[in-house]
């Protein structure tokens, strides 16, 4: 086999790596959705997810404006990540790890014990 074909091979599995893992993640966070009595199918529909999702985590609709600016996106996602661990009875260290392992924490909320609990603005 010459190189060529094993970098191709590589390649190749990579991408069914990365395919299997952006499944795994739709499917925790169609769990996650399911469990706040939000429709999970909506993780699959861009912009309808974020409307879902700010509905979950009790954040006004116009908050999808902020997060189509860069860099402020960033800090809205924190903030509606903090709310969704919140929602989900988890601190703020549970905020980190769905920011920075999110393959890790949302499968944490979408398959363990914790309950929704719709917070107050």
């Amino acid at each position: 086999m010459n190189p060529l074909q094993m970098l191709l091979g590589a390649g190749i599995g990579v991408i069914i790596l990365l395919l299997l893992i952006g499944i795994f993640m739709i499917i925790s966070m169609w769990k996650v959705f399911a469990k706040a009595g939000q429709p999970g199918w909506a993780v699959l529909i861009p912009i309808y997810r974020e409307v879902v999702w700010l509905t979950l985590v009790n954040k006004p609709i116009w908050w999808i404006i902020l997060l189509l600016i860069p860099f402020v996106n960033i800090v809205i996602v924190i903030m509606i990540l903090h709310r969704t661990s919140l929602s989900f009875g988890k601190d703020g260290g549970f905020t980190a790890g769905l920011f920075f392992l999110p393959i890790i924490f949302w499968p944490i909320l979408a398959f363990g014990k914790a309950e929704y609990k719709k917070l107050e603005n």
